[in-house]
């Protein structure tokens, strides 16, 4: 007597049909790790199935395949909101980088403290260096960008940055 003959009928039809599923979930799916361990996934449920009397062993053995991909699938998306909404109150951004995770009070303080004296060392430069460099490091433009809205060459702008940046290291630091 081989080990086959004591397989419940569904976990025969697993047994003969695993390639199938693993491309029935390739197909769905892409490549990946998910899918070999939803293959590894559905194993296990066919084990737990096996006292279950099943008049279609393929076609449930698909079924129970489809269920497992569609409940990865929604697990992945309840993830993805629950991660989202995470980021959306505990991250910052500037335009479209995001800056950090809400720093310990005692960095908050000392950001705080380092904004300051940035802001103060801006507001020692000219108005239209301040400008400049507002609109290009806090807005976000492009030299090119900042250089329209402005009305003055790119080159320009490229000299008020530079002009800023070395003034502020040397009045606030790195």
């Amino acid at each position: 007597m081989d080990a086959a003959s004591h397989l419940s009928p569904l976990a025969a039809a697993y047994l003969e049909r695993r390639e199938d599923m693993r491309r029935f979930f390739l197909a769905r799916l892409g490549g990946g790790a998910d899918v070999e361990d939803l293959v590894q996934e559905l194993y296990l449920k066919v084990l737990g199935a096996a006292g279950e009397t099943i008049e279609n062993p393929p076609a449930y053995l698909y079924r129970l395949a489809s269920n497992l991909m569609l409940d990865r699938l929604r697990r992945a998306k309840r993830s993805g909101a629950r991660e989202t909404e995470w980021r959306r109150t505990h991250h910052a951004a500037i335009g479209a980088l995001d800056v950090a995770d809400t720093p310990d009070a005692e960095s908050a303080v000392i950001a705080r403290q380092r904004l300051e004296k940035l802001s103060k060392a801006l507001e020692t430069l000219s108005p239209v260096t301040q400008r400049v460099f507002r609109l290009h490091k806090f807005e976000g433009l492009t030299h090119a960008e900042t250089a329209e809205r402005m009305g003055i060459s790119r080159s320009a702008v490229e000299k008020h940055v530079s002009l800023a940046l070395g003034h502020l290291l040397k009045r606030v630091g790195p």
